[in-house]
């Protein structure tokens, strides 16, 4: 290859990488366009269930995972009826409220139907000055009937806790409901996502998939404010500016070395110097 050529190459070869970011960060960006009209229609499904009146729940019941299917769906109001199980109570470590660190408290609920148990989120409550003692977290014994939300623990989350140390005592990390109901003292499995079953056989008591977060008013010291369930729209559209904030920079650095090249001066082109840019 000519000495020519090979500056030619090494001209042109900055305003091809200059096409490519250009090409590959508008496309990003419309990819996350994308995901966020997805998540609107997921949206909508959230405040559609958010908005439906509560429904009695047995621990066995099915949770839809499709947008046209029948099922328990997050955020949809629950009305639970049956007795707490102390003695089960943990607390899930690490949750903060209002700035403050504290604890978010699960009892678990025997269902008076019989179907199972589902354990209930009730609240959050400030750590003490001494992180040994563990806050009074005691309930009332009896039957109880309460409202709340249906959530779905995180599946993977974030914590800083070595492995071995998230499901050691009361005080826990990570809620992972197969592992406490192995661990826990009810001798329930947790619930299958899905078995056939003869008609009139009754299902066996088991662990809820979910769980319910309280929304009842009780005067027992534990904040509940719970967010309402968020798709992460406005992520995405924040994704989507960035990449499309890169591909505009890309494009104006990409023309101004086009207009460079087009419209160089006649020494430019005999100067071995500026040959190569």
């Amino acid at each position: 290859m000519s000495t020519r050529a090979t500056a030619r190459l090494r001209m042109l070869l900055p305003l091809l990488a200059g096409v490519l970011v250009v090409a590959l960060t508008t496309s990003l960006g419309n990819w996350q366009l994308r995901r966020a009209q997805e998540k609107s229609e997921l949206q909508a499904l959230l405040d559609d269930a958010a908005a439906r009146p509560a429904v009695r729940a047995t621990a066995s019941a099915p949770l839809a995972t499709d947008t046209d299917e029948a099922g328990l769906r997050l955020g949809q109001p629950l009305l639970l009826e049956g007795e707490w199980l102390p003695a089960e109570t943990i607390l899930l470590d690490n949750r903060t409220h209002a700035g403050q660190a504290g604890y978010h408290v699960l009892t678990p609920l025997k269902l008076a139907d019989g179907s199972g148990v589902v354990v209930v989120n009730r609240g959050w409550i400030a750590v003490g000055p001494d992180r040994r003692a563990v806050p009074d977290v005691s309930v009332a014994r009896g039957p109880v009937q309460l409202q709340g939300r249906l959530h779905r623990p995180e599946a993977s989350p974030f914590t800083l806790a070595r492995a071995g140390q998230a499901t050691g005592g009361k005080v826990v990390q990570v809620l992972d409901l197969a592992q406490w109901a192995g661990a826990s003292g009810l001798g329930l499995a947790l619930c299958p996502t899905a078995r056939p079953r003869a008609r009139g056989e009754a299902a066996a008591p088991c662990v809820a998939l979910w769980i319910a977060l309280q929304t009842s008013v009780v005067n027992d010291g534990l904040v509940r404010d719970w967010p309402l369930p968020s798709a992460g729209i406005d992520r995405h559209r924040g994704y989507a500016f960035q990449w499309y904030a890169l591909a505009a920079l890309a494009a104006l650095l990409t023309a101004g070395f086009a207009w460079r090249l087009i419209f160089r001066r006649p020494h430019e082109q005999r100067n071995p110097r500026f040959a190569g840019h």
